[in-house]
């Protein structure tokens, strides 16, 4: 099974580029981040015609999250818990049936920017309500796999220039802090586990040259259970995608996970 995650930052205003990468790679799973629509405005249609069963959790013009699946998706769950009156729609979680069912969550994690600001606290109590989730979902023992934008630069090595990011929400000591916490639950990093070389790129901004200049950074992340992470094969970070028409400044993210 390929599990895909891509943050497409707007469904529609990139979906022919979208579909053209889903045509070639197939992934059989996608979660998906900033779809930047409501419900009734992702398309759909389109994805069904692949032959994939869809899910999504909109809002309009910002944030957005949707998976896709070749099979159907089961138990979905939209927004996460721990926090009354948050309407952002950044997290949606759903069973992919089959011989082998996998959970699977498609994850926007706020960015945080400015520091010092209420937006980055909302970081922090966001990351910690994914912990306290992720630990629930843990003790059911199932595979499990937490997939998105993480908006978090784990290690010095994820930057192609560290220093750039030293006064940015993605790579504050808290940040990071909090995003070891939510592995040390015994999630797996799966990129780190099949490949973890430096230069794992997997966002790179639209100024400043930055993807010529491969100014890049990794921020989108798969996080395995010890049940999926047994059964990982490899992850291939498709590059390409960010030198097509009208790109996303993210690139998808695959990992394969024996059935």
């Amino acid at each position: 099974m390929r599990i895909a995650t891509w943050n497409v930052n707007s469904i529609n205003a990139r979906l022919e580029t979208v579909l053209a990468w889903f045509e070639e790679a197939a992934p059989d799973v996608a979660c998906l981040q900033e779809i930047k629509c409501v419900d009734e405005k992702f398309p759909s249609a389109e994805f069904e015609r692949f032959g994939y069963n869809v899910a999504t959790h909109g809002q309009k013009a910002y944030n957005g999250v949707a998976i896709v699946s070749k099979t159907p998706l089961e138990d979905v769950r939209k927004g996460l818990p721990g926090e009354d009156g948050d309407d952002h729609a950044r997290y949606l979680e759903a069973v992919v049936s089959g011989p082998s069912p996998v959970r699977v969550a498609a994850i926007y994690l706020p960015n945080g920017n400015p520091i010092g600001t209420e937006k980055f606290a909302y970081k922090l109590r966001w990351m910690d309500r994914l912990t306290a989730h992720a630990k629930a979902l843990m003790a059911l023992e199932e595979k499990l796999v937490l997939a998105g934008d993480y908006n978090v630069i784990p290690e010095p090595d994820d930057a192609d220039d560290p220093a750039a990011w030293k006064g940015d929400a993605l790579f504050q000591p808290q940040t990071r802090a909090a995003f070891r916490r939510l592995k040390w639950l015994g999630l797996t990093d799966a990129y780190m586990a099949a490949d973890g070389a430096a230069g794992g790129y997997t966002f790179w901004d639209y100024q400043a040259g930055a993807w010529d200049r491969n100014h890049g950074i990794r921020i989108d992340h798969l996080l395995l259970s010890p049940q999926a992470a047994d059964r990982l094969e490899g992850v291939v970070i498709h590059r390409e995608a960010r030198a097509r028409g009208k790109p996303s400044d993210h690139v998808p993210v695959v990992a394969e996970l024996r059935n």
